[in-house]
């Protein structure tokens, strides 16, 4: 059986790496850990040795709506939601309250989803 250690790195396809950038790290404030070079690839740490991944690999990868969705951990969940509604980034779920949590979930340039996750005291 094969040993899984932990998570290496998040990815998401994405159509052009330069609006992607300013999304990510202008609009969400995530720190580059990786420029692109000679491959279109970037990365931004994520903190506790987690990565996301950014490629623009054409055909071979395409950005989708339904794929997957990165989980991004907030100090101030309504600050959050008012700084992102202020830069009218589009909402896909507006937020709601669950009795451990505190998400909403936004879209990227390319429609990918990343959900603004807010724990409450207590809960892992």
């Amino acid at each position: 059986m094969i040993k899984v250690n932990e998570a290496s790195f998040f990815a998401y396809p994405v159509t052009d790496l330069a609006r992607a950038r300013a999304f990510y790290e202008g609009v969400l404030g995530l720190k580059v850990s990786l420029e692109p070079t000679t491959v279109p690839w970037m990365e931004f740490d994520l903190g506790n040795n987690a990565t996301l991944g950014l490629g623009a690999y054409g055909d071979t990868w395409k950005p989708s709506a339904d794929g997957a969705m990165l989980a991004l951990e907030v100090d101030d969940f309504d600050a959050a939601l008012a700084e992102l509604k202020a830069k009218n980034i589009p909402f896909s779920f507006e937020g709601m309250e669950t009795p451990v949590c505190h998400f909403a979930i936004v879209r990227d340039p390319d429609g990918s989803a990343v959900m603004i996750h807010k724990r409450k005291p207590g809960n892992p």
